[in-house]
């Protein structure tokens, strides 16, 4: 049964991650898609504007591409990132956004419901195993890669009917 509902989170927060996705639309001209690969755009690192070093505590755009999971305050959290895109479900709580250039590669993200807890994300650590996200409201999300072979640990079970 654990199994079962292990595997009943990971098939929900995948799904609810593709659907973030797919639902983003891109303000890019046609112009600027990657031709011939038949995807969106081939960016994954947002221009740098005008900074000499344009990175932040080892964060870099490229880095954060996939999926990554954790829990955070007892409630499970997915973060998938594609293209440039950001996908985020937490709690009850689903944001999409973009990676952002700031000066410093950022998450801006616009929750569905109205959620502001998690709209402006800094990068604090990437070691490409472990991501440290601090978001502007206060929150702090430690995230680690997801291996898309194996079913997360640590999820919460789902209750008994």
């Amino acid at each position: 049964m654990d199994r079962l509902a292990r595997s009943g989170a990971l098939a929900s927060a995948g799904l609810v991650a593709a659907l973030a996705l797919t639902a983003c639309g891109s303000d890019e001209p046609a112009a600027d898609k990657a031709p011939g690969t038949g995807t969106a755009s081939a960016r994954t690192t947002p221009p740098v504007s005008g900074g000499a070093d344009g990175e932040s505590g080892g964060a870099d755009a490229a880095a954060l591409e996939g999926t990554w999971t954790g829990t955070s305050d007892g409630r499970p959290v997915a973060l998938s990132v594609t293209s440039g895109k950001v996908a985020l479900s937490a709690g009850q709580h689903i944001c999409q956004g973009d990676v952002k250039d700031m000066g410093e590669v950022m998450l801006a993200l616009k929750c569905l419901d109205g959620d502001t807890g998690r709209t402006m994300g800094t990068i604090e650590s990437n070691d490409g195993e472990e991501l440290v996200i601090s978001w502007g409201a206060g929150t702090e999300d430690t995230l680690k890669k997801a291996d898309a072979s194996a079913l997360p640990t640590g999820l919460p079970e789902i209750p008994a009917p």
